[in-house]
């Protein structure tokens, strides 16, 4: 979204990212994120005729909700 000045509020934007994208972020296969997407498994994925993108604000967030803290591993 474009601010009055002619900047945009990245707030308000949403990056959307390809299958490829979100694999290499979640260091998977293309083949993982479309099975991960057809169970619903994976937040933030829509569907454009075949295409399919993905949230990377809902894929960050579903790594750090996801992520096990390891002993001795300071928690953030």
């Amino acid at each position: 979204m474009r601010t009055p000045d002619g900047g945009s509020n990245r707030e308000d934007e949403v990056t959307l990212l390809t299958v490829d994208e979100a694999a290499e972020l979640l260091r998977t296969t293309r083949k993982a994120i479309y099975a991960m997407v057809k169970r619903g498994r994976l937040p933030g994925a829509v569907r454009l005729g075949r295409r399919v993108l993905l949230s990377r604000a809902r894929l960050l967030e579903f790594i750090k909700e996801n992520s096990v803290a390891f002993p001795g591993e300071d928690p953030e």
